[in-house]
C-alpha cells in the first residue's frame, strides 16, 4: 500500500471508531488529537524499510531494523503492539490518553491495510506465516482511495 493510502486508511479508520464510540476515549476525545495521533504512527510500521516514506527520514534506524528483521517482519507484528501497549502502561507518559489510543489505531490501520495486500503480514511474528486479504492489488492507489472514502462515509453518515 502506498504512503498516501496508510494516511487515508488510517484517517477513515479513526473517524469510523470515533463516530461509532467503539473506543470510549477516542469517542470523548477532542478532534484534533485523535485525528493526529493516528497520523502520527499509520506510517510507523514502515520504519522498516529503507526507500519508504519514514525510512528514508529516518535511515539511521531503518537500515539496521531491516537488516535484523526485513520488511514487513517484527514492525508489522501484533507482538510489537503488545509490546508497545505494555511499554505505555508501564511508563507515566505525559501524553492525553485519546492521543495515546489514537496512536495505536493508527498503528494497527496501517497493519491492517497492509492485510488487504496480496504480499500480506507475518501478524503473529516470528511465525513467518503471512496473513493476507489480497482485495488491494500491487500500489491500486485508486483502490486505495475507494476504499477510505465508503469508509469516511459509513463513518460520517453513522
Amino acid at each position: 500500500m502506498t504512503t498516501e493510502g496508510h494516511i487515508c486508511f488510517a484517517i477513515s479508520n479513526i473517524i469510523l471508531i470515533k463516530k461509532t464510540k467503539l473506543i470510549c476515549f477516542i469517542a470523548s476525545g477532542d478532534w484534533w488529537h485523535v485525528i493526529l495521533g493516528s497520523l502520527i504512527t499509520c506510517l510507523l510500521p514502515d520504519i522498516d524499510h529503507p526507500k519508504s516514506f519514514i525510512g528514508k527520514r529516518f535511515k539511521w534506524l531503518s537500515v539496521p531494523i531491516y537488516k535484523l528483521f526485513g520488511h514487513r517482519g517484527f514492525t508489522h507484528s501484533l507482538l510489537l503492539i503488545i509490546l508497545i501497549m505494555i511499554y505505555i502502561s508501564i511508563k507515566q507518559i505525559n501524553i492525553p490518553i485519546d492521543v495515546i489510543y489514537a496512536m495505536i489505531v493508527g498503528y494497527i490501520s496501517h497493519i491492517a491495510a497492509d492485510i488487504l495486500t496480496p504480499a500480506g503480514i507475518p501478524l503473529f511474528w516470528p511465525y513467518s506465516k503471512k496473513f493476507s486479504i489480497p482485495i488491494i492489488k500491487k500500489s491500486n492507489i485508486r483502490l486505495e482511495r475507494l476504499i477510505s472514502i465508503v469508509i469516511i462515509i459509513y463513518a460520517l453518515q453513522y
